[in-house]
């Protein structure tokens, strides 16, 4: 019997039964209705129809740019024809920076897939240029064509596919479609746990052990609510700053992005310059939590933590850090003490890529219009929570080539196991969010920006202002975040009268952030006060290279107090509950 026809077999019987599971999975898991994907489904339809109305009413607009499309068209099938011939010929479209699809040799070296190549990529930069230079669209408008556009253009990419992909197609062909068996393994696995959206798989989920591998920095969990558990990390020097550093992570993720191993751990950091460092570690909410709202996570969250401090160490001050949406409850928090006339317990605050001014939502604002957050709004109230999976999901799809698709191909088409990666497996160990601060999210901040609108918004009945926050402030922001725009979180912390030290690091919203001096990787900027126009400051701001890190820790010992011996995280009157990392964060959904 022919070897070879026998392993072809077995392939195509595999694949066949591999089939029939996917599309029963399938019917059972994506092909629900989705109020969410509706909504935005039918928001789509409705820009693209005002898109082409604007169209119809300026045709010479239309006929120049399907002009100056097949002029560019020639010039490729000229360049490609004449490739064959001399191979030094340089690419009438290249790729933009950081697109990583066409490494492969073929995609330049055969005329045939180069011409592929250059003909996606010239009807992307086609259609993205059309809806740009399209009058009578207001910005908003644009925002939203453009990324949708965006993600048709990335999905039909001729890298996603066997027949048009000449490393695939190699790949498959010397392993006898093995890659696609081992792909549809993975893809099976993945559409089982998925919820109302595709989640691929980044990392195997078994790779690492909270506390072992990842949250390694010793500690003990010194108070726990219904909300968060309290983390007293033990201090590596032999005295420590007398004021104690809270930190508080956003409760859209687990903690331990700041604390993944030694080498890049803000926590371990900050404990070995001598401060008593304690870390909120968020419970992963269920439906039954479906009540809880922001100002929930501000009174029983933030202001719980600071009396559990307070009862742990004797002091009533804290200087602390939030990062990302926790900075807007540390916030909030401030000018809730004011308003209730209670006393300052937030001695400085360092924002990490904060929003308060929520007018420029970045790339997230494709969501942000009344249908879509109102469709929102209606899962969120049936289902109690949003679920994690889900808001993973779309966020990897505002970066959809490096966080969906590359692993779609790599899992999928290459059949190629995902790598281990602290990073990676954080990203993908998902939170839910309540109902009610979700909702209040959407629409408060995001849809209305109240925030920032004196008196408008409450915290158990008391109406605060931001311009009443006084404390000191350290504010960083990072050029390339997607999520966070420098400008907007600088535009923000001017509705305060904080006196703020503002500084722009380099990278984006994660890397930008935990980007230790070790690492010797990515500078920032710092220099002239927090006023004005955002891109007047860089104008007149220094650059300086390697972490922020140091220049925060100079900054922070202004508000740190005397030395005083190490406190314990345990004694007879406080013995805590159990060791670092804790039971909540271990919670998966």
């Amino acid at each position: 019997m022919d070897t070879d026809n026998t392993d072809l077999n077995k392939t195509l019987t595999a694949w066949w039964q591999y089939n029939q599971d996917l599309y029963t999975l399938f019917s059972n898991n994506l092909l629900k209705e989705n109020p969410v994907q509706q909504a935005l489904n039918e928001q789509s339809a409705r820009d693209f129809g005002v898109w082409l109305n604007e169209i119809a009413k300026q045709p010479e607009t239309f006929v120049q740019h399907q002009f100056d499309w097949w002029q560019e068209q020639l010039k490729i099938m000229q360049q490609t024809w004449g490739q064959s011939f001399d191979t030094e010929q340089p690419d009438v479209i290249e790729t933009e920076r950081g697109d990583r699809r066409f490494k492969a040799d073929e995609w330049r070296d055969n005329p045939w897939f180069n011409y592929i190549k250059q003909s996606y990529l010239l009807f992307g930069q086609s259609l993205l240029s059309s809806i740009r230079e399209t009058p009578g669209l207001d910005d908003k408008l644009k925002e939203r064509l453009e990324f949708f556009a965006r993600q048709v253009v990335n999905s039909i990419s001729p890298s996603n596919f066997i027949s048009t992909n000449p490393e695939l197609l190699k790949l498959t062909l010397d392993s006898k479609g093995e890659n696609l068996i081992k792909g549809l393994e993975m893809f099976k696995k993945d559409l089982a746990k998925s919820g109302d959206m595709l989640r691929i798989s980044m990392t195997d989920e078994h790779a690492f052990e909270l506390g072992k591998d990842i949250a390694t920095t010793p500690g003990r969990v010194v108070f726990q609510n219904h909300l968060f558990e309290l983390i007293q990390y033990e201090a590596t020097t032999k005295d420590v700053y007398k004021t104690p550093l809270l930190v508080v992570p956003p409760y859209v993720n687990k903690y331990y992005i700041l604390d993944l191993k030694q080498q890049n751990s803000l926590v371990k950091w900050s404990v070995d310059q001598g401060h008593t460092v304690f870390m909120i570690s968020w419970k992963n909410p269920d439906a039954s939590m479906a009540d809880i709202g922001f100002e929930d996570y501000v009174v029983d969250g933030v202001i719980a933590a600071l009396d559990a401090i307070e009862k742990q160490t004797g002091e009533a001050y804290v200087n602390a850090v939030g990062y990302c949406i926790a900075g807007t409850l540390v916030t909030t928090a401030m000018a809730y003490f004011v308003s209730k006339r209670m006393k300052h317990r937030i001695k400085s605050a360092t924002l990490l890529t904060t929003l308060l001014d929520f007018s420029q939502p970045g790339e997230i604002g494709v969501f942000v219009n009344e249908p879509t957050i109102s469709a929102l709004e209606k899962y969120n109230l049936q289902n109690g929570i949003m679920h994690g999976h889900l808001l993973g999901v779309s966020f990897s799809m505002l970066r959809e080539n490096s966080l969906y698709w590359n692993y779609y191909v790599n899992n999928y088409l290459k059949g190629e196991a995902p790598m281990d990666l602290d990073l990676l497996y954080w990203n993908g160990d998902s939170t839910n969010l309540t109902a009610k601060c979700h909702n209040f999210m959407l629409r408060d901040l995001y849809l209305e920006n109240r925030l920032v609108q004196p008196r408008e918004i409450e915290v158990r009945g008391t109406k605060i202002d931001l311009s009443k926050v006084k404390q000191p402030v350290y504010m960083l922001s990072t050029r390339d975040d997607h999520i966070a725009l420098w400008q907007a979180t600088f535009q923000g912390i001017q509705h305060t009268s904080a006196k703020t030290t503002f500084v722009l690091g380099e990278s984006g919203h994660i890397a930008g952030v935990i980007n230790p001096p070790a690492a010797e990787k990515y500078g920032f900027w710092y220099g002239p006060d927090a006023t004005g126009d955002a891109n007047a400051w860089l104008d007149k701001a220094k650059h300086e290279s390697g972490s922020w890190w140091p220049h925060w820790g100079k900054w922070l010992s202004q508000y740190v107090d005397e030395k005083i011996p190490k406190r314990a995280t345990s004694n007879k009157a406080n013995p805590g509950i159990y060791a670092a990392p804790g039971e909540y964060v271990k919670v998966k959904i």
